[in-house]
């Protein structure tokens, strides 16, 4: 029920609620990865199984891809869907210029696939991860295990000409094992504390070799949707530069409530 939702969880829950409004029927919907995508994951299965929602849904997960299925979504390659009307994500930092960094699921390759594959991103977040400048998150890159040690070592040698405060790199594990991504890579997850430029870091990282790709969403995302514990909603347009509040209602009688806490 409701009442037995932490305030994040709520948080999260309005921002996918509000953000499932974009959808409409017959388009192609990138969904993402992670604890406030799946919200809207079964958001959107509620839709198409109670409103008759008729979309096909491109995951950036194997995880994604099973719950899609699960809450009755159907899914399809993006080689099968080609182009997508709207990608909906979470993320793990944004800043003013809706600027992000993403990857603390893992899933940041396709993830970026998936958005630049699409006529719209927009993120599902909570306030907590607006920040001034990215970085106090660990940026995520991925790399392919064959010399990762050696990347690692020139990924923290390219770093000294950036602007960034640290330069620590460590290698994301899966209790004893490396992790390994859905394309078989690994991640290195870098402790910079404050990313000076985006784009030029963004830029620099991807030139190194071994580096699969990076954590950083530079002009990719277009609508931030900020949910609140309280049922407030804050939709942040950066192309129409608009601002809107809104509030939604979350009942006890709810479906998607009794289906998240059976």
């Amino acid at each position: 029920m409701s009442g037995e939702l932490s305030p994040i969880d709520k948080a999260k829950f309005v921002a996918a609620k509000r953000a499932v409004d974009f959808v409409e029927d017959g388009m192609r919907v990138g969904l993402g990865t992670g604890s406030t995508a799946a919200w809207m994951v079964r958001c959107l299965g509620e839709m198409v199984r109670e409103d008759g929602l008729k979309i096909k849904g491109v995951p950036t997960s194997t995880r994604t891809a099973d719950l899609a299925r699960e809450v009755g979504i159907e899914v399809i390659s993006l080689d099968e869907a080609k182009w997508l009307d709207v990608t909906i994500d979470g993320a793990d930092e944004f800043d003013g210029d809706l600027n992000l960094i993403k990857g603390g699921g893992g899933a940041l390759l396709q993830e970026k696939i998936v958005a630049t594959a699409s006529d719209q991103m927009i993120v599902i977040t909570d306030a907590s991860k607006e920040v001034e400048h990215l970085g106090a998150f660990p940026l995520p890159i991925e790399v392919i295990p064959f010399g990762w040690q050696t990347t690692k070592s020139l990924v923290e040698e390219m770093l000294i000409s950036m602007d960034v405060m640290g330069r620590d790199s460590t290698l994301r594990m899966n209790g004893d094992h490396p992790y390994v991504t859905d394309e078989g890579n690994h991640i290195l997850d870098l402790h910079l504390g404050r990313i000076g430029n985006a784009r030029q870091l963004s830029l620099v990282l991807n030139q190194v070799p071994g580096v699969v790709e990076n954590g950083l969403f530079v002009d990719i995302c277009d609508v931030v949707i900020l949910g609140f514990a309280d049922g407030k909603v804050e939709t942040r347009d950066i192309n129409e530069g608009t601002v809107e509040e809104d509030r939604l209602d979350f009942l006890e009688s709810d479906n998607l409530f009794k289906d998240m806490m059976d």
